[in-house]
């Protein structure tokens, strides 16, 4: 249940800023010291103890979600802290000691003064009922890490787990365009309505914005985005009720506002999309994922007819683009509407990056269908693994679009509410991530490029919100879908 990781006050100091970035922090320890079990573990950061007078503080608080690690050589493992949060409050873990039974006491002084330790059942709960008493705060960050340790894997063999799979891979691949570390995601249960989105499942963590949920039936405020352009207000859509659910995530100085959109029952969704949109720049792109076989040798798909009406709509989406007229608009090309090709591990991972994929741009789907490689017996036309040679991959494809190198030119706010409010209609799962502008656009467009040019940029960043930890906060932006 925990993981000890006692670690020099000079170490700590110089992870700082990298925790405060990646929120997340690896460590190869001995295979030996290692669980036989896979239960996921709370993972304490502390100070380690080299005398009797070092009180060794509480630093950071985290899960180990794959206990036994990655084999790195013969003898050792490597094993990742996901969901890495600071203290919310100053422990002395010493000072505990008192509070403690005999046997967890020694256990514990002997973990200080260690390097890994992993704690038994009974003094994993023993330690944390400690902890648990010492503030309120603390006890509810605690509460969080247990439940996130432990999310529900998705079930593919359920039409609504593939559905709720596909909206988080494309809510996922969002937030990392935006920066956002994406393990949040995966703190997650399974609605009870197999037609909600992914979002309505998120674990709330304390103290962030949280999550707002919108049923079309039961509104009960206003939404900035949606409730102009026609989008519905207690209305069907297509045999159903809108559902949105929204999750305001903030970073390093990054605003990122996320809805997921189904206006459908979870048996007519015709697949997921992403459509992330940059405020200051005007610009969007959209992803529409199209699932693969996770059977060995068979990652391909048959290019149908629904897929060819698909192929037309997101033509149409691509018109709303414009000539660029200044050069943060200039694009390497005029399509924004890209395919995904998405397979996922027929046993889910952890893993809390996009899924494995290939992205097409429309204009190439249709010369690949036009061409002898994608030809089937039969007839038939597919797209795939070994029908397809050239591609974006998950890293050159976010990079593209970090850089505004790819997407839309001069697409407005109501260009975005009619797109969401139509691809919902159609019946997809839809995924809207909004990369809000926190300056005048020549900044936001300066300070991306910093981000993704410079080294320690971000690191610039977290030193910049170490210094500002004891100001107070001004007021927040407002949201986007949240008025």
């Amino acid at each position: 249940m925990v993981y000890v990781i006692a670690l020099s006050a000079k170490e700590l100091d110089r992870i700082d800023e990298e925790l405060l970035v990646k929120q997340s922090f690896t460590k190869t320890v001995a295979t030996a010291s290692l669980p036989d079990d896979r239960t996921p573990r709370i993972a304490l950061l502390v100070t380690r103890s080299s005398s009797e007078d070092d009180q060794c503080p509480l630093r950071w608080l985290g899960v180990v979600r794959q206990p036994r690690g990655d084999k790195v050589a013969a003898v050792d493992s490597r094993i990742t802290v996901e969901l890495v949060r600071e203290s919310p409050v100053p422990v002395l873990m010493r000072s505990l000691l008192d509070e403690m039974p005999l046997r967890l006491r020694r256990t514990l002084m002997s973990a200080l003064a260690g390097e890994v330790t992993v704690l038994g059942d009974e003094e994993s709960e023993g330690l944390l009922d400690v902890l648990a008493r010492q503030d309120d705060v603390l006890r509810r960050m605690l509460d969080f890490l247990g439940e996130a340790a432990e999310p529900d894997p998705f079930d593919p063999r359920r039409v609504a787990d593939r559905a709720w799979q596909e909206q988080y891979d494309m809510t996922r691949l969002g937030l990392a365009i935006g920066n956002i570390p994406p393990a949040r995601l995966a703190a997650w249960r399974r609605p009870s309505d197999p037609d909600a989105p992914h979002l309505a499942g998120l674990i709330p963590e304390p103290f962030e914005q949280g999550l707002i949920e919108n049923d079309a039936r039961h509104i009960d405020f206003d939404t900035d985005v949606f409730t102009e352009a026609g989008w519905p207000s207690g209305g069907r859509a297509t045999g159903a009720s809108f559902r949105c659910d929204i999750h305001v995530f903030e970073h390093l100085g990054s605003r990122i506002e996320v809805a997921n959109i189904n206006a459908t029952p979870v048996e007519a969704r015709l697949g997921a999309d992403l459509i992330y949109y940059h405020e200051a720049t005007q610009s969007f792109i959209l992803v529409q994922a199209k699932r693969l076989s996770s059977e060995a040798g068979a990652r391909w798909m048959y290019a149908d007819k629904q897929l060819l009406g698909q192929l037309d709509r997101l033509d149409r989406v691509a018109a709303m683009s414009r000539a660029p007229w200044a050069p943060h608009e200039w694009r390497l090309g005029s399509d924004p509407c890209f395919v995904k090709l998405a397979y996922w591990p027929l046993k889910e991972t952890v893993d809390p990056g996009p899924a494995p994929g290939m992205y097409l741009p429309v204009p190439y789907v249709r010369l690949l269908l036009d061409d002898d490689a994608t030809s089937g017996p039969n007839e038939g036309t597919r797209l795939g693994y070994g029908y397809v040679e050239r591609y974006l991959g998950n890293t050159e494809f976010t990079q593209l679009v970090k850089n505004g190198l790819v997407g839309t030119v001069g697409t407005t706010l109501d260009d975005l509410r009619t797109l969401g409010r139509e691809r919902a209609e159609e019946g997809m799962s839809v995924s809207i991530v909004v990369d809000r502008a926190t300056a005048p656009t020549r900044e936001v467009v300066k300070e991306r490029h910093k981000r993704n040019h410079t080294r320690g940029y971000d690191k610039t960043l977290a030193k910049k919100v170490r210094r500002n930890q004891s100001r107070n906060p001004g007021p927040g932006q407002q949201s986007l879908f949240d008025s």
